[in-house]
């Protein structure tokens, strides 16, 4: 399953779709979201790698925050075209480069970056914790690991055996599937006598993201896995890292109709 793209969700598909919109409002927020995590003064002059880099939005955005050499690589052929086209029409002549590869086939000899980036990958490659070891192995002595991991809810269950049927449906059902979890996701906004078309509206503030393509994403991102911080953090210190910072997903605690991320800005301390 790890590396078997038959058993996963084509997401590349989806960043393929999602890139067609991408104009200067994503991108700027899309800028804000990695400098939370990661300041122009973390980024500076200072090697990025990115793992699984979808549409190379965050790849952009890094090199627009002063980032020197950006590498970006994703499992999806689909993905690393559409990063392609991304990064050449907003940054040509930029130092760039994206590679067809797999969090496990990474190998820290070759090469070591000061800020090893994964927003939102680690939890569907079918072995969340091995890809995060994957990951922190590329992060350089004193360099920072940014990733973003699925919060556990009691729902995880039920959306992972969701995420298996909606992965695996055909484009017809998978749309019947869309429009019934759209219909009752916004009908709570309406129950709160909140106007939903405010919060579509808006949705575009999260990282440059679109609701529409986050919703087929969710629905089905298979592989499927979560985590709480207090687990990430205890993993990341056996991996001779300090947790910097946590921005805990409080909305999602629940997760009857799904979750978000927790996010991690970890620390190497331990010798190279």
């Amino acid at each position: 399953m790890e590396t078997d793209l038959s058993e996963h969700f084509k997401f590349g598909e989806n960043w393929q779709s999602f890139a067609r919109h991408v104009g200067a409002a994503q991108i700027a927020e899309a800028e804000r979201g990695l400098a939370k995590l990661a300041s122009e003064q973390d980024l500076a002059g200072k090697t990025f790698l990115d793992i699984g880099c979808g549409s190379g939005l965050s790849m952009l955005a890094a090199l627009r925050l002063g980032a020197a050499t950006v590498h970006g690589m994703d499992i999806d052929p689909a993905s690393v075209a559409t990063a392609q086209a991304l990064l050449a029409e907003h940054a040509p002549g930029q130092n760039w480069s994206v590679e067809v590869r797999s969090v496990f086939d990474l190998d820290p000899a070759t090469a070591r970056y000061d800020i090893v980036h994964s927003w939102g990958v680690l939890h569907h490659t079918g072995a969340m914790w091995k890809a995060v070891d994957c990951a922190a192995a590329m992060v350089a002595p004193s360099g920072a690991l940014v990733i973003a991991l699925y919060h556990r809810t009691p729902f995880c269950g039920m959306w992972r055996i969701e995420k298996r049927i909606y992965s695996r449906a055909s484009a017809l059902a998978q749309k019947a599937m869309r429009v019934i979890y759209k219909a009752a996701y916004l009908a709570r906004f309406l129950a709160r006598g909140q106007n939903p078309r405010r919060f579509m509206a808006d949705y575009r503030g999260r990282r440059g993201m679109s609701w529409h393509h986050d919703v087929h994403d969710w629905l089905g991102g298979y592989p499927y896995e979560s985590t709480r911080p207090d687990e990430v953090t205890r993993y990341l210190r056996t991996r001779g890292f300090e947790v910097e910072r946590v921005f805990e997903n409080a909305a999602g605690t629940i997760g009857l109709f799904g979750t978000g991320c927790d996010e991690f800005v970890a620390r190497r301390i331990a010798a190279g």
